[in-house]
């Protein structure tokens, strides 16, 4: 793998980040006791982050190059290995990931008190999957991960969900499964076009005819724009977020949705250079709807959660909008933009999660003036509310900064549009803390011995504490982790450059003007 940098470490870090989760799932299998399984699981995860850590202290920033690579034949009849490696697209998100996991455990300490075992098997395998996905390099194992991931997250909203926890989970599986067995055809297709071999990097580096990286791109293209979601692919995330206890919803925002972005940087873009051009144009429009049509349907929700998941797909809007601006800024503010979605909604859904406990509802109609019974959350939610809208000092500034930029550069009515969306979301944003904090709540809910309710426990304080800190760490020091990323996406650009449409006439204000 003349791309991969063999690994800088004496041990294989990347295998044993990726399953030590699910080694701890099978050790869990043998326990029986509730609170045995909590701790174990809570310990498993924090070891699998203290892990990962040498990753980032020993990651070389100034290469794009695949790094802590291990490569192993497993089916070479097939052209298939165990290939894995890490660069600086992936590296934040395999971070992401297993600060995450702990707080997912931390977060259903109380919350979940039947099947805990079973629980707790899910969220581990569950991390095991996500983080095989950002470190694949052999389409069989990025295949196997991604799919994998399907299952656990399946059972959690089936089994630990809402009301109509069943609808839910169906429909997130069948959505995901159709787009995924869509791309399963374009990777074999792949497997033909190299020669029967399956590695990402060296499928990366060949050039396909242009007619087949049109159908190649729309195979690829049904399983991220499901995952992201885009417009009008979304429709699956609100019900999934509802119904799905709240590590559900935080391992759903925070890192499964990031997936399909993933993908567009990881597959597309590289190895579809062209058709990524030819059909620019169309996501561009389709990334502006998502932003505007995601803010103004959070104005008409009634459920606290399910407002937090219809923003989900605006601020997702934002992320396709600056990867396919297809400039420095736009891509490094996409992938700030993931990772701040993560921090900031992953913390939200935290949140909902620990007052739901207290009040059983999520009607925003039924809280009002709860500040003055819960003065910590409602602290702690004001920095989420703020770090959403985009505040200066704040990590979703800066990569709300970085899109809107690239967005001016691609085109001027793109950054209009896309601004028109920063407005909206902090109406949505400061209208929800005003109704739940202090608005006038619910008369009869409250006759009925709902208030006043507990505040913040320490347990739930240490949970989001990582959260808060990460919110200002990358709002003050942005560079600490675009760092990571500069080198790996100069070379993707020069990557989509070198197609056949480089340089065309820019028509996105011709549609958008014609539509207006």
């Amino acid at each position: 793998m003349e791309d991969v940098i063999l690994n800088q470490l004496d041990y294989p870090i990347l295998t044993w980040t990726v399953f030590l989760p699910v080694i701890g799932a099978f050790i869990i299998l043998l326990m029986r006791n509730a609170t045995l399984i909590r701790w174990s699981s809570l310990l498993i995860t924090i070891a699998t982050f203290v892990i990962s850590l040498p990753i980032l202290t020993n990651f070389d920033k100034t290469t794009y190059k695949m790094q802590f690579g291990e490569q192993y034949a497993w089916i070479p009849s097939w052209g298939i290995n165990y290939s894995i490696g890490i660069d600086g697209i992936s590296i934040l998100f395999v971070f992401l990931t297993t600060v995450l996991s702990i707080l997912c455990v931390l977060v259903s300490w109380k919350s979940v008190e039947t099947k805990v075992k079973a629980f707790h098997i899910a969220i581990l395998a569950m991390e095991t999957g996500m983080l095989g996905v950002f470190v694949a390099l052999d389409f069989f194992l990025f295949y196997l991960f991604w799919e994998a991931m399907l299952i656990p997250m399946f059972i959690l909203i089936g089994v630990w969900g809402g009301q109509n926890r069943v609808y839910a989970a169906i429909k997130f599986f069948l959505y995901t499964l159709v787009g995924s067995l869509l791309m399963l055809v374009g990777i074999v297709v792949l497997y033909y076009q190299g020669d029967r071999t399956l590695d990402i990097l060296v499928l990366s580096s060949l050039q396909y005819p242009l007619k087949l990286q049109y159908w190649l791109f729309l195979a690829f293209f049904a399983a991220f724009a499901v995952k992201v979601p885009m417009f009008p692919f979304h429709t699956w995330l609100p019900d999934a977020h509802t119904e799905a206890p709240t590590a559900g919803s935080v391992i759903l925002a925070g890192v499964l949705i990031k997936m399909g972005a993933y993908g567009f940087l990881r597959f597309s873009m590289p190895m579809f250079p062209d058709a990524t051009m030819f059909f620019l144009q169309p996501i561009l429009i389709l990334s502006i709807i998502a932003i505007i049509y995601g803010a103004l349907v959070c104005f008409a929700q009634k459920d606290f959660k399910r407002l937090i998941a219809y923003s989900s797909v605006s601020h997702m809007g934002f992320v396709t909008l600056g990867l396919f601006a297809l400039n420095t800024q736009g891509i490094e503010g996409g992938i700030l933009q993931m990772l701040n979605h993560g921090i900031i909604t992953g913390a939200m859904f935290l949140m909902i999660g620990m007052i739901y406990e207290r009040t059983h509802t999520r009607v925003i109609a039924d809280y009002g003036g709860f500040a003055r019974f819960v003065p910590w959350y409602a602290g702690f939610f004001i920095i989420l509310t703020l770090a959403s809208i985009g505040l200066p000092g704040t990590n979703g500034f800066i990569g709300e900064f970085l899109i809107i930029f690239a967005a001016f550069r691609a085109e001027m009515i793109l950054g209009v549009l896309a601004a028109t969306g920063i407005i909206l979301g902090a109406g949505y944003m400061l209208r929800l803390y005003q109704d739940i904090f202090f608005g006038t709540g619910n008369p009869d809910y409250e006759a009925s011995g709902h208030h006043p309710v507990r505040d913040l426990s320490i347990r739930e304080v240490i949970t989001l504490i990582p959260l808060i800190v990460l919110i200002f760490w990358i709002g003050f020091y942005p560079d600490a982790f675009l760092s990571y990323i500069h080198a790996s996406v100069e070379h993707l650009i020069e990557q989509v450059n070198q197609t056949a449409y480089a340089g065309q006439e820019n028509l996105i204000a011709k549609y958008i003007g014609e539509i207006f």
